[in-house]
């Protein structure tokens, strides 16, 4: 390696989450294998015959839990596709609203977004927008951000954003009241309507023919070689955590309000500009664009329009007319959409650029969502120690049974053992996953953009996986709704 090679700063650490399972095995999945193997020595020692009618049934169930396809249980594969045909029969994962539908439920967001309401808050900051979800409870704030490439500052000041970063996550461990952070990234080629809105109502009425035409080239052919950006930090705040206890609405307001500014102004050192919080009209073009792709200029353009998206929508309205979904795809107004989840994380140390090849702008919408969970200071240090002492009885039953240590699990105690390390050394401990969603307005480019998405994780070495069965939930996930599903990987931030 050179001297230049050396200066290099890589990031690494995250391990996915191990109990004390055998063969790769969470600790329920290990009970069960246990249980079906005792009862079917039992049952052979009582009786062959009853053994043999044990056996099947028995070996059937062990088969499901130690075979994997796509790194995912046999057994789990099964029964979600059992659950998948009997909603769809039911017709749980189809959706129609209309201005005909006489029951309270008529116009609604569907899904996950379902319990979901939309708020606007005033503070001395400024209006905002908060989604509170009824049924948890939790509310969710969005802050609209912008992000300086890596690529345009030294190495130096890319390692201090990124350390900034890791202490800005460790922080939350401190704050009971926040759920999850989501932070996305979402990219689509520049339709060209705002464009031609801005200009069209500034060009003077008397100008030059011989102007007006350059004008008119240059907005027809800007779109080509233009991309709209938006990166967003989503903060999912659950009030009744709060040592205050919050007795109403009112009350959880103000103590999600009073949590925002320190968590805005420590976001500022950590190579982002935060432009400010998202306000309800915000949030509604963000839903309304991303269930109707094809509409993004015309929301765009009343977005900037000074009156806002309100006058026009509200927020069961910016969900879909129609939706479908289907095993592996789904279908929404004008889109079509495809979602994967991050399965593995790099196995080797990766640059501060890693995900510059995912996030940067393609022929169609995009949204790229890093969500993380933290878990809280006093937690932490049990989570880690839980992880070594899991690691310590599978190297202690390793040498009980006389077999030599694989690369594999030497690593993986190394990466456990040096977790540790770094939580009593002031780091945080969190869940953390990935989520990506392209979608495209024709429903015969979805495997071109389907092949573009996951040729860019490969580059960044991340492992995705469509969410067969659940692809109407991780399309809600990259809204800015504070939606997060119940399993996460788990991660060791530096």
């Amino acid at each position: 390696m050179t001297a230049s090679e050396s200066r290099v700063r890589t990031y690494g650490g995250w391990r996915r989450s191990r109990g004390l399972g055998l063969m790769g095995l969470g600790s329920a999945q290990t009970l069960m294998v246990v249980i079906a193997l005792t009862v079917l020595i039992l049952s052979v020692s009582v009786d062959l015959t009853l053994g043999g009618i044990v056996a099947g049934p028995a070996l059937l169930l062990i088969g499901g839990i130690v075979l994997r396809w796509d790194g995912v249980p046999l057994l789990h594969g099964i029964l979600q596709r059992i659950r998948w045909g009997w909603g769809s029969t039911r017709g749980y994962t189809a959706y129609r609203a209309g201005v005909t539908a006489a029951h309270p439920h008529g116009w609604q967001l569907p899904g996950l977004l379902a319990p979901t309401t939309l708020l606007s808050v005033e503070d001395p900051g400024g209006e905002y927008g908060v989604v509170w979800h009824r049924r948890l409870g939790t509310m969710t704030v969005t802050l609209r951000v912008a992000a300086t490439s890596t690529w345009l500052v030294d190495p130096g000041q890319a390692e201090r954003w990124v350390a900034n970063w890791g202490s800005w996550l460790a922080g939350l461990g401190y704050l009971p009241t926040v759920r999850w952070v989501a932070v996305t990234v979402d990219t689509a080629p520049a339709s060209g309507s705002r464009l031609a809105h801005y200009v069209a109502g500034r060009v003077a009425p008397h100008a030059p023919a011989a102007a007006r035409r350059v004008l008119a080239q240059l907005v027809e052919v800007s779109p080509a070689a233009a991309a709209d950006v938006e990166t967003r930090v989503t903060i999912t705040f659950d009030p009744a955590l709060s040592p205050t206890r919050p007795r109403d609405l009112d009350e959880s307001l103000a103590e999600v309000g009073r949590a925002l500014p320190g968590l805005t102004d420590t976001l500022g050192s950590c190579g982002l500009t935060v432009l400010g919080r998202a306000t309800a009209s915000d949030l509604l073009a963000v839903v309304r664009a991303a269930y109707d792709p094809a509409a993004r200029g015309d929301v765009a353009n009343a977005l900037g329009d000074g009156a806002g998206l309100r006058r026009f929508l509200d927020w069961d309205t910016a969900g879909p007319i129609a939706a479908n979904e289907f095993y592996d795809r789904y279908q929404h107004d004008s889109g079509w959409s495809v979602s994967w989840a991050w399965h593995e994380a790099p196995r080797a140390n990766v640059h501060a650029d890693v995900l510059s090849r995912l996030l940067a702008p393609g022929g169609h919408p995009k949204r790229v969502t890093l969500l993380y969970r933290p878990a809280s200071a006093a937690d932490a240090s049990r989570i880690v120690d839980r992880e070594v002492n899991a690691a310590s009885f599978r190297d202690a039953l390793r040498a009980a049974q006389k077999r030599d240590e694989n690369a594999r699990d030497r690593a993986d105690k190394e990466r456990a053992m040096r977790a540790a390390r770094e939580e009593a050394a002031g780091a945080g401990v969190g869940l953390m996953s990935m989520f990506v969603t392209v979608t495209v307005t024709d429903e015969d480019d979805l495997g071109r953009a389907v092949a573009d998405a996951e040729s860019r994780a490969e580059v960044a070495k991340i492992r995705l996986r469509r969410l067969r069965a659940s692809q109407a939930a991780a399309f809600a996930v990259t809204l800015p709704c504070g939606i997060c599903p119940p399993q996460l990987a788990t991660q060791w931030p530096r």
